[in-house]
């Protein structure tokens, strides 16, 4: 039977690695790309500048890609369960395919659209590409439980084998037949829009250092793949979070949007591996994606993954609020040189180095001051161009020690951290260059430094730039204190503590839901 198929693009903006678009190309008459701007997910309140113009320039670039196979996107507005049932309609549509997505938000909102089109007489395909594994078969590894050790994840993903293999981008020659119906009103109708049109302030943008986009992704991974020596010897933990320019691969916005496949970034990984000494997991690039994979698993097994409350891996800490100390951390405002530069650099590019993460998310939380993981998760969530669900959600757990990391007694130092790797302080100069005049020796504590020092820097702290928002070797002791109370009102005894256990264990899916989910797959 020939069909007439919508491919509903949502993360995976790409051609390469696509099975559902492939699975929309079968024995296809007509194909409709759509990608639908949906006011729940794409709203100024939670998706920064950057973010904006990232998915803009992604959306250009793919639908570059598609008009090279004589195809087009289409660009909707409103909620998928509104827009769908007048598409099915308005194309006479017999197939809806897309890529499989694992957020609470992502599997409600595709299971009322699967209903919609049951009721329409359209057929839903999905596949599983966005991750490097079927996160419930690792589930059903582990005896139906989420890991919570990397070790863990590891061992299973062991037993599971590599990743699929991905599949190329599709020719003209995978689509002989199928023709995407254009009108002359295509771009009134169902053009990309600009950073102007979705309500942004394109004079506020900085230069474009990380642009959105398929083809961009895969040049910016052909690049790191010739440098093989590198790629054999990273370790992430000896890369700096304070470089003038980037000490890792900077592709994890590609990831995240799917401009880049996991799997593809996987394999490129393996064949340069290959005959070679190299580093491993955790710290090498392949343990990188092994995290991903980690995280992505947990927000799955894990209920109220995104929160403190109702989280059962989670400890329960009586975070402080505080609107204003909160505010200064957002802002770039805490008197603390090397915690605001790496602020004002998420702000302005939208992407800060791992390690810088763990700086600032640090000293927000446990380190400094006492503010729940929640806030900064969504901070990270509007300005990160990485910024992914699980991902967030996880590492923000990690670094509050509230979760899979359990040594809440190893605090950074909001000075020493920086200095290790930028003595000179060119990192806080570039991105704070109100203290650029201050010597190495002031950089990271201008306080300290005399007045006659300040002045002649043109800076004075207390009025030109503010006063530390906090005593850290005062106020860090004082948190390790609160936290290790907190360990020990967990409920059971020690050993019931999650780093013992190697799993939470969940409800087992219906056997009727599991038949629909493998019928949906095919």
């Amino acid at each position: 039977m020939a069909h007439t198929c919508v491919h509903w693009f949502r993360k995976g903006l790409r051609l390469h690695d696509n099975p559902a678009l492939m699975s929309a190309l079968r024995d296809c008459q007509e194909l409709y790309p759509v990608f639908i701007l949906d006011p729940r997910l794409h709203n100024s309140t939670r998706v920064g500048i950057n973010r904006w113009r990232f998915l803009v320039g992604a959306l250009k670039d793919l639908d570059c890609s598609l008009r090279r196979l004589d195809s087009r996107l289409f660009v909707v507005r409103g909620k998928p369960e509104e827009v769908f049932p007048e598409l099915f309609d308005r194309w006479k549509v017999t197939k809806l395919t897309y890529e499989y997505e694992t957020e609470p938000c992502s599997l409600s909102r595709d299971k009322t659209v699967a209903a919609l089109a049951k009721e329409h007489g359209v057929e839903v395909v999905y596949k599983i590409s966005h991750t490097l594994y079927d996160v419930e078969r690792i589930i059903e590894a582990n005896g139906g439980k989420a890991p919570l050790t990397y070790n863990r994840m590891q061992a299973i993903a062991k037993t599971l084998g590599p990743p699929k293999r991905p599949i190329p981008a599709p020719t003209r020659e995978d689509m002989p037949d199928a023709m995407t119906l254009c009108s002359e009103n295509h771009e009134q109708k169902y053009g990309i829009p600009t950073v102007e049109e979705l309500g942004q302030d394109a004079a506020a943008l900085g230069g474009e250092q990380f642009p959105g986009g398929e083809q961009e992704a895969l040049r910016r991974l052909d690049e790191h793949m010739k440098r093989t020596a590198w790629v054999c010897s990273f370790e992430k933990p000896q890369t700096s979070p304070n470089s003038l320019s980037p000490s890792t691969t900077v592709l994890s916005p590609y990831v995240t949007f799917g401009c880049l496949s996991a799997r593809t970034f996987w394999w490129r990984l393996a064949d340069v591996y290959q005959g070679k000494k190299h580093s491993n997991p955790p710290v090498s690039l392949h343990g990188q994606l092994l995290w991903r994979e980690f995280f992505y698993t947990a927000s799955v097994g894990i209920s109220n993954f995104d929160k403190m409350e109702g989280n059962p891996v989670c400890t329960q800490v009586d975070w402080d609020t505080n609107p204003e100390y909160l505010a200064a951390w957002r802002e770039a405002r805490t008197g603390f040189p090397f915690i605001d530069a790496i602020m004002t650099q998420l702000r302005q590019e939208g992407w800060i180095h791992h390690l810088a993460r763990h700086a600032v998310a640090c000293f927000l939380t446990r380190g400094d001051l006492w503010i729940s993981w929640e806030e900064g998760q969504k901070v990270f969530e509007e300005l990160l161009l990485d910024g992914d669900w699980a991902l967030n959600a996880g590492n923000w757990q990690w670094l509050s020690a509230s979760a899979f990391f359990h040594q809440y007694f190893r605090v950074y130092s909001p000075v020493a951290f920086g200095k290790k790797t930028d003595k000179n302080g060119d990192y806080i100069k570039k991105y704070l260059p109100l203290l650029k005049k201050f010597p190495p020796e002031y950089i990271y504590e201008p306080w300290k430094a005399p007045r006659s020092v300040q002045q002649a820097a043109g800076c004075i702290v207390g009025k030109d730039y503010p006063q530390p928002i906090a005593k850290h070797e005062v106020v860090s002791k004082k948190n390790i204190q609160r936290m290790k109370l907190a360990y020990s009102k967990r409920s059971g005894d020690l050993a019931e503590s999650p780093i013992k256990k190697q799993g939470i264990k969940r409800k087992a899916p219906a056997v009727v839901d599991t038949l629909k989910k493998k019928g949906r797959r095919k």
